[in-house]
């Protein structure tokens, strides 16, 4: 669209959002571009240029608001625009409900939950390689005794330092109740 053919009080389809809806332009911006409306929410926006809008729209019986029944919050007559999908591989358009949503997130948040419960911490992994091994070790060697008996995995860079500062937080943080107790210098035991 070109900035000649935008006139204030028409209303026009326009992207807002990567949504597209129709905006009532309302005023010229002194910063360059137009204050308009979004027709859909009622809230005021700013439109920087004309590549937005993409076509003027044509009134077929329904009344478009004007500026004094939108400042009075009469946004029912207004379009509401709905959001809309393509389901899977079928490519059919369904939309999308707080009602469709809701079991998905919950069933989506009991598989994350599930997959967390199944992979064991660092530190548990630690803890289990320490009551094994009837000697105490070093954080180097337990990490690598947790990577090849499959307790335990990471994808850090260093992750005995990791397993070292959890596992002297855990001792500091609960004292006498901790699973690990320093004997030596970079060595633990199981703390029976």
């Amino acid at each position: 669209m070109k900035k000649d053919e935008v006139q204030i009080g028409k209303v026009f389809t326009a992207k807002v959002t990567d949504k597209v809806v129709s905006v009532r332009i309302d005023a010229e911006n002194p910063h360059g571009g137009w204050d308009a409306t979004n027709l859909a929410t009622g809230k005021k926006i700013r439109i920087k240029g004309p590549q937005r809008l993409r076509a003027e729209v044509k009134s077929s019986g329904a009344k478009a608001t004007t500026a004094a029944e939108q400042s009075a919050g009469d946004v029912a007559s207004a379009p509401v625009a709905t959001k809309t999908r393509t389901a899977g591989t079928g490519g059919k358009k369904r939309s999308k409900t707080a009602k469709d949503a809701k079991p998905r997130k919950a069933a989506n948040r009991a598989k994350r939950d599930e997959a967390k419960a199944k992979r064991p911490s660092g530190l548990d992994a630690a803890a289990r390689v320490l009551a094994e091994s009837a000697e105490p070790m070093g954080v180097k060697e337990i990490v690598e005794v947790a990577f090849a008996k499959g307790y335990w995995k990471s994808d850090g860079q260093t992750p005995h330092a990791t397993i070292y500062s959890a596992m002297i937080r855990e001792i500091a943080t609960k004292g006498e109740d901790s699973r690990f107790k320093k004997v030596d210098r970079g060595r633990f035991a199981v703390n029976k």
